[in-house]
């Protein structure tokens, strides 16, 4: 499964697509859940979900809807991981081509 998602393209973006749209789910609920007293997401879930490909949805919607933007270990971590994904992502592809 893993190499029909990743060796194309198209399966890549399907899935990058699909874990920031999980990922900016999340983060919302997280936010509704946090006003309503109820149960939490895990800090560590949300760091899974961003370490999986959905840190960029996830940034984004932290800011907007104003979740956790005053934890420095989310403003400054959300960044570092899409560094290290995009200098991975980096390596990969020049080590293909």
């Amino acid at each position: 499964m893993f190499e029909l998602i990743f060796s194309h393209p198209t399966g890549i973006v399907l899935y990058l697509g699909v874990i920031n749209l999980i990922a900016a789910a999340v983060t919302v609920y997280d936010k509704k859940q946090a006003r309503t007293h109820g149960r939490r997401v895990p800090e560590k879930n949300l760091f899974t979900l961003a370490i999986l490909g959905g840190s960029p949805a996830m940034l984004v919607t932290m800011h907007i809807i104003r979740h956790k933007t005053q934890h420095k270990r989310f403003m400054l971590g959300l960044p570092l991981i899409i560094l290290a994904q995009l200098i991975i992502a980096s390596l990969v592809y020049q080590s293909t081509h």
